[in-house]
């Protein structure tokens, strides 16, 4: 398996400001760099100053110059690319760019003898050679690999195709005006002039299919060299398990001391990776996807160790060419993420019912009392089943779950809830509806045990044909059962964009997502759930989305539905699901 690994944090990678002074310097580098090379491609297509190119003459045949004139405009448009990958502290794209450099000041003194686009690519050379020690960010080894093979194997494969395209289509082509007849070597040395020559070696097409063929060829060298590019700044990937047994017993350990929420529960699912802190006392549970490594919740572990924690987990991202982002972080942590240069934005809000001073008296449970009382007289019936869950049970949980996500069109989510695993709720109370006829038409399992005394939802499953009121009646006993048990609260997780950019002084964010909650119910209704859950009359509590800065955002969001998703993006996007 792929598994990045820690590295000490820097002592001077907690200042703030050097952190800014830093992004700066970043900025300035990316900058640099595109100016370098779009002075490089003016320059390649700009004749020389005729006195330097008399003096050059002297020295170089016109075949070295033309081809210095070749490899200043490549570098050029390489440097372009890379621009964007330096300003991600990519350590392989600083490596490329020194080389780059290097033959961009070879080239612009042999194609013209022009030492101040030289000049301006040394002083750019000087600047990254004093901070490499910046560029940490690591590239995808695996990836790496594949892109270094994908390139030789493309460049074989190029010279191949236009090897035998010339060999055969020879009779479409003239050089210099005259008819040619390409033998294999001839065929061979056209491939390569294509490439490094400026007239492609005095090459005419005679008609249109032949021009076609020709531009083939680059066109086949640009996707081959793009590609490559892609797999070398490639950010690194979770390969296999994200964690392997020691890790779970590890974060298992810190979660079962420290946990306070269901998600520490949720943590423990086997779609989580684990970050430990430098102290070894604190957990990170995430998923990685694409440049997001996307944590369920705050950190696990004592609060004297949030701090260092959240700055090292950042640290091991940026290593990782990854965006730190906690997904349902508790309002009390917000001031922490905010001296740490992290955004915030509120996602949601959680349903918590007081246990102690809950009742189904008065006129707002009305229809809770109407739904108990019908689906008992019609002979309903509930039963709660405590850890361990046995198999016969999920043998008949199975045909529910599955009519459900029938229901629903859709397919299991991941990440920030569970999925219908034997493994997985073996340790779960289940909740489960009976008919009259002992079947059972509905069930909810249900998360326990992270230091407080507090029971929430997870899966809410039941058949297509139900009587009205049979959820209602699932959770009104389910409540009264624990309430009887002696819990203090009652969690209906939670409930997605509730709450969220409803006041003036809401961030713009917010308000994108309180259209999103008001007007796209046909694909999620979250607001049926949330108006479900208010049935309820619980406390409601803030949930929020911590990540490094706006421009993050778009990543963040594929990151969040590939996780929700286990990369069934398909499935992802169907109406209802």
């Amino acid at each position: 398996m792929n598994r990045p690994k820690p590295h000490p944090i820097p002592l001077s990678y907690g200042n703030s400001k050097l952190r800014q002074r830093t992004q700066i310097s970043l900025w300035i580098v990316a900058i640099l760099t595109s100016l370098v090379g779009m002075v490089n491609l003016l320059s390649a297509v700009t004749p020389s100053l005729p006195e330097r190119r008399a003096l050059l003459e002297l020295v170089f045949p016109f075949t070295v110059r033309a081809g210095g004139r070749i490899a200043a405009a490549s570098a050029g448009f390489l440097l372009l690319m890379l621009a964007t990958q330096l300003l991600r502290r990519k350590r392989t794209a600083w490596v490329l760019t020194v080389g780059i450099l290097v033959l961009s000041i070879a080239s612009n003194l042999i194609k013209g003898l022009d030492y101040e686009e030289s000049l301006l690519a040394g002083v750019l050379l000087v600047q990254l050679l004093l901070m490499r020690h910046v560029f940490t960010a690591q590239s995808d080894r695996p990836s790496i690999a594949q892109g270094i093979r994908a390139l030789l194997s493309a460049l074989a494969f190029t010279l191949a195709y236009g090897t035998a395209g010339f060999y055969i289509l020879d009779s479409y082509f003239k050089v210099n005006g005259r008819p040619i007849n390409f033998g294999l070597i001839q065929s061979i040395m056209q491939t390569l002039a294509m490439f490094f020559t400026s007239d492609n070696a005095g090459l005419e097409p005679t008609n249109r299919y032949a021009d076609f063929f020709a531009n083939s060829i680059y066109a086949v060298g640009f996707v081959t060299l793009a590609f490559a590019f892609f797999m070398l700044t490639r950010p690194v990937l979770l390969r296999g398990d994200p964690a392997n047994a020691a890790e779970r017993y590890q974060a298992r350990r810190i979660i079962n001391e420290h946990g306070q929420s269901s998600l520490a529960r949720l943590a423990l699912l086997k779609d989580k990776a684990y970050y430990f802190s430098p102290s070894g006392r604190s957990v990170v549970a995430y998923v990685a996807k694409g440049r997001a490594a996307i944590a369920l919740g705050d950190p696990i572990g004592p609060l004297d160790d949030r701090h260092e924690t959240v700055m090292a987990f950042r640290y091991f991202c940026d290593r990782n060419d990854w965006f730190p982002v906690f997904y349902e972080a508790a309002p009390d942590q917000l001031s922490l993420y905010d001296a740490l240069g992290f955004r915030s934005v509120q996602i949601g809000e959680e349903a918590v019912i007081d246990l102690k001073t809950f009742n189904l008296k008065g006129k707002a449970n009305q229809n809770l009392r109407t739904a108990i009382n019908r689906l008992t007289k019609t002979g309903h019936s509930l039963k709660v089943f405590e850890p361990p869950i046995s198999e016969d049970l999920f043998q008949r949980l199975k045909p529910v779950s599955d009519e459900w996500l029938q229901i629903k069109n859709g397919a299991e989510k991941r990440f920030s809830i569970g999925w219908f695993d034997p493994a997985y709720l073996a340790d779960c109370y289940i909740a489960v509806v009976y008919d009259a006829h002992g079947g059972i038409i509905a069930f909810s399992n249900l998360l326990t045990g992270y230091n407080r005394k507090e029971v929430t939802v997870d899966l809410m499953r039941h058949r297509k044909d139900v009587e009205k009121g049979t959820m209602e009646f699932l959770f009104a006993t389910v409540i009264q059962h624990f309430q009887h048990m002696g819990y203090d609260g009652f969690n209906f997780s939670l409930s997605p964009l509730a709450g969220v950019g409803e006041t003036p002084e809401a961030k713009r964010v917010e308000k994108g997502l309180h259209y999103f909650f008001e007007h796209l119910s046909q694909f999620y209704n979250f607001k049926g759930l949330h108006q479900f859950k208010e049935k309820f009359q619980p406390r409601w509590e803030p949930r929020y989305l911590i990540y490094p800065s706006l421009t993050t955002l778009a990543d963040i969001a594929v990151g969040l539905v590939r996780a929700d998703s286990g990369d069934r993006l398909l499935d992802y996007f169907k109406p209802g699901t």
